[in-house]
Order: C-alpha cells, then sequence, then structure tokens
C-alpha cells in the first residue's frame, strides 16, 4: 500500500490550491475540478476537507466521472492510463487535471468537455 493513500486529502489541498494560484488560477476552479472528477458537491468536498478524509476513504466516497477514463498523460514520470491500482490511478487522475489547471488549459479541455 503506496503512503499517499493514509495521507489527508485536506493536508495535500492547499497545495494544490498554492499551484494552481501561483499559476493564475482561482481556487472556485480547482474546487470545479475535484468536483468534476469526484462527483461530490461543494458541501460535501468541504466536509471531507474539515473531517481530513484519507485519500484511500475520500476516493471510495467518491463516484469518478464516467468521462475520467479520458484523463492521459504522464504524472511523476508514468502515465496515469497504465496505473493498475484503481486508487493510485484515481490519485494520479486528480494531480494531472490539477497540472493541467495550472498549465493554463481552458476549463472545458481539463474537463473533458
Amino acid at each position: 500500500m503506496s503512503r499517499i493513500f493514509t495521507v489527508s486529502f485536506a493536508s495535500v489541498y492547499p497545495h494544490y490550491v498554492t499551484k494552481v494560484e501561483k499559476k493564475g488560477r482561482t481556487q472556485g476552479e480547482l474546487d470545479e475540478v475535484i468536483r468534476w472528477l469526484t462527483g461530490f458537491d461543494e458541501p460535501a468536498l468541504h466536509r471531507h476537507l474539515a473531517d481530513g478524509t484519507t485519500f484511500e476513504d475520500f476516493f471510495a466516497d467518491a463516484h469518478l466521472n464516467p468521462h475520467a477514463s479520458s484523463i492521459t498523460g504522464v504524472v511523476c514520470g508514468v502515465r496515469v492510463e497504465d496505473i493498475e491500482d484503481p486508487l493510485m490511478q484515481k490519485i494520479r487522475y486528480l494531480d494531472k487535471l490539477v497540472d493541467e489547471l495550472a498549465k493554463g488549459k481552458p476549463m472545458a479541455k481539463v474537463l473533458r468537455d
């Protein structure tokens, strides 16, 4: 089991915020991307942040977007579409979306619309 599975989502979230804000994006856009991937509404997302939910429990509670499988590319030197562990793949999907947002991709492309 990877250590990231037991890390709280709330402890990593500020790093996501910093990453996107440094590139001129907003926390609201980040939240929209997270909600798109997980199916959470805003209160559910904030509840997970407040509760310190682990990544494992965060994604166990999520209803992954049916278009998530269209997220492709490399994160940390690994192609996300080739990751065999389902939980690690979901975490890397999120990482990839955050990267795309920070790189200035239009929201429609990030959200695969």
